[in-house]
């Protein structure tokens, strides 16, 4: 059960409810926005925040949703965990490969470039102060420097709001794989996931304040 109280879709203002366009999003979609809505004006800059991120990234979907179930894991942000997005999966995302990421350093599944790229994220994750010259001497072997820095801002996205969400307990909509509470740590690779588009608000194109 949610430990903040969820904004009902017709309780949003205006120019929140604005931001979904004509779609009709699911529970899931909504997403962590079903919370931020308690604040209208912080949660549209975060939706405004992620699209741009999506809208002009020069990565690929399916190295961008690998690093982020891989740091869903070391958050334990059940909703992160239990979603693919369906733009991953078009760019070739399996499910064998979310298994992969239980031991992505052995995997044969994954290329040298994600798994640099997961290493960055779970360095993030879990002891950031070991990103040194080598991890980025490392990074530069297999991207350019505006993608590192896009890197860096995805990843910084993932490993904030995603521990932000996994306190929030956002799981009476998941699968019931991923809502079951026995067993302390889960990973992505368990139980079905749902495979949802971006959520409707992140998908629209926003303008920046004051254009």
């Amino acid at each position: 059960m949610s430990r903040l109280s969820l904004v009902p879709l017709e309780a949003w203002p205006p120019e929140l409810q604005a931001a979904l366009g004509d779609s009709a999003p699911t529970a899931i979609e909504l997403g962590v926005t079903r919370i931020t809505a308690h604040r209208p004006v912080l949660s549209l800059a975060m939706l405004q925040y992620n699209q741009a991120l999506r809208a002009n990234r020069t990565l690929p979907e399916r190295l961008l949703e690998l690093v982020r179930l891989r740091i869903a894991f070391h958050n334990q942000c059940r909703s992160c965990m239990a979603i693919r997005y369906a733009s991953a999966v078009d760019d070739g995302l399996e499910e064998g490969a979310v298994c992969s990421l239980q031991k992505p350093y052995e995997a044969c599944d994954l290329s040298a470039a994600e798994k640099a790229a997961i290493d960055y994220g779970e360095r993030m994750a879990t002891n950031h102060l070991s990103i040194d010259d080598v991890v980025y001497d490392g990074l530069r072997s297999f991207f350019s420097e505006p993608q590192i820095v896009e890197l860096g801002l995805w990843v910084a996205w993932c490993v904030g709001l995603g521990r932000l969400a996994a306190t929030w307990n956002m799981v009476e909509d998941l699968p019931e794989d991923f809502q079951d509470r026995s067993q302390e740590r889960i990973g992505p690779w368990q139980g079905a996931p749902v495979v949802v588009n971006r959520a409707a608000a992140d998908a629209q194109a926003f303008e920046p304040a004051g254009e």
